[in-house]
């Protein structure tokens, strides 16, 4: 195995882990962070698709994400200057989505960060006076390790490294959301850009092709309610998004149609449904005996917000701890 040193080494380049690098590589401290994904987005995911000849890309996880926190807000002025970010009236007067993607935010910090793409971490095990991350090709070690992954994984992921921290993440439960990715060859007689529901089978939807950046005639995204995904969990993502597609029309109104391209996805881990960082009052844990430590949004807020406070939080601990 090769090994790299740093100072720091994070787990989870989403919006919470990034944040935390972020912050750290502004103090001077080497960074680096690993993901299992191909590349940036985690829930602030965008997924690319031929349809017509067009390349059109879905935001299929996070659909727009609100600033009420100042500092959050400062970040998100300085995407907006650079093109990272645009407003979304559509999703309400607050609403905020990345350009072209959702994810372009996430892309905008991890440029500047040394991301390890398509690493999974394994194990994490003590190293001297720090940490040695093992993953599936390669060891990380580093003076710190801060985890920032969903909860339902970072309890795995510590459960022998820092089982207090484990134990805190296993508290969190999270409700699945089937997604679907319908493209058509014209317009939908619907005439809002978005629909939500508290009681349909179909909690959102949004015509994707609608939002600042985007390309394709007439996209949409669909997500499941939590009771929805629940009950079709198992299910194939073909027939998953064929009957979900089919909630979408009855939901709508809208007489159904053929669709040009059709896809899901099954996050398993979309929505934190016990913040208990917001019940402590606190947005991270880090244990500076050990150097180790946690951050996402199930401990702040489920928001794409509370994911960025949360990351921040951390740096900020380890940081005061030295």
């Amino acid at each position: 195995m090769n090994e790299h040193f740093s100072d720091y080494c994070i787990i989870g380049a989403g919006m919470a882990g990034l944040s935390c690098a972020s912050e750290l590589a502004r103090s001077g401290a080497s960074v680096t962070v690993l993901d299992k994904g191909r590349g940036p987005g985690g829930r602030m995911a965008a997924r690319r698709a031929e349809i017509g000849g067009q390349s059109v890309a879905f935001d299929h996880g996070a659909q727009y994400f609100t600033a009420r926190d100042p500092a959050f807000q400062d970040a998100v002025a300085a995407w907006e200057a650079t093109g990272a970010v645009a407003r979304w009236p559509a999703a309400g007067d607050e609403a905020w989505v990345g350009v072209p993607g959702m994810n372009a935010p996430v892309k905008a910090m991890a440029k500047a960060l040394d991301v390890r793409w398509g690493v999974r971490a394994e194990r994490i095990l003590r190293s001297g006076a720090g940490w040695l991350v093992e993953t599936d090709g390669e060891a990380f070690t580093a003076a710190r390790v801060l985890v920032a992954v969903p909860a339902e994984q970072a309890a795995v992921l510590l459960a022998d490294a820092a089982p207090d921290l484990a134990a805190l993440s296993g508290d969190v439960l999270s409700a699945p959301c089937w997604a679907v990715m319908a493209g058509f060859g014209e317009r939908l007689p619907f005439a809002a850009d978005t629909f939500r529901s508290d009681t349909a089978p179909v909690s959102w939807a949004a015509r994707n092709s609608a939002k600042p950046g985007r390309n394709g005639a007439e996209n949409w995204v669909v997500h499941a309610s939590p009771a929805r995904s629940r009950e079709i969990i198992d299910l194939p993502k073909d027939a998953a998004a064929a009957a979900l597609l089919a909630d979408f029309f009855a939901a709508t109104g809208v007489a159904p149609v053929a669709a040009m391209h059709l896809d899901a996805h099954r996050w398993l881990y979309a929505m934190p449904q016990a913040p208990i960082g917001a019940r402590a009052g606190e947005g991270a844990r880090y244990n500076a005996q050990a150097g180790i430590g946690i951050a996402g949004d199930y401990l702040h807020n489920p928001r794409v917000e509370g994911a960025w406070l949360s990351g921040r939080a951390l740096a900020g601990l380890a940081l005061a701890a030295g």
